[in-house]
């Protein structure tokens, strides 16, 4: 559930024109989730991070890319918050997403390099509720950078500044039976290094 919608939908583009596609997608906790792909009630699991080596789930993760993060909000708090960037987010309303993305880990690391504590006022387990809210002019928030176009385009959102040394990665983790979906295996043979940035 933290991955933002739009990159899941790119991740899913190589089948999505499949004539007799069923697609069911389901969101929730990363642990819980990793336990379904092990029972064999889902075919992948699409996350921010690798699955945890564990001798009693077999498991595999493939890297289907990365994007850079970078700050974006709506063209007034991009004004005020550009003169004293970074140390402008300890001043303007800054959204996040919770503890349970691995992104999230990645900020709260590069705020602490940059000696900023944020004023945040909103955390949001939903990506895709996180930008809509920001969209209203609640605060600045962090997004994979592919994602830009329709931040801007779609939601009138702009972009603030980059946030060097924080990537947002993409995993596909699959169970390791030996009969693989073929839409899965369609998905891993795609290039996916558009995504890379």
């Amino acid at each position: 559930d933290g991955l933002p919608k739009l990159v899941v939908r790119r991740l899913l583009q190589p089948v999505l024109a499949e004539p007799h596609l069923r697609l069911l997608c389901h969101e929730g906790e990363f642990d819980e989730l990793l336990g379904d792909l092990a029972l064999h009630r889902l075919d992948v699991v699409l996350s921010d991070r690798p699955a945890p080596s564990n001798a009693n789930i077999k498991l595999y993760n493939h890297a289907l890319g990365s994007s850079a993060v970078s700050w974006y909000g709506s063209a007034a708090l991009v004004k005020s918050a550009k003169k004293k960037f970074p140390s402008s987010l300890a001043d303007v309303p800054v959204l996040l997403p919770t503890g349970h993305t691995a992104v999230r880990t990645r900020l709260d690391h590069w705020f602490e390099h940059h000696s900023v504590t944020p004023r945040i006022v909103g955390e949001f387990e939903d990506s895709a509720l996180l930008a809509t809210f920001a969209a209203t002019g609640m605060g600045v928030f962090p997004s994979p950078d592919l994602m830009r176009d329709d931040l801007n385009n779609r939601m009138g959102l702009q972009r603030l500044a980059g946030c060097p040394t924080v990537t947002e990665q993409f995993y596909l983790i699959g169970s390791e039976r030996k009969v693989m979906h073929p839409l899965v295996k369609q998905v891993l043979a795609h290039d996916h290094t558009l995504f890379d940035s």
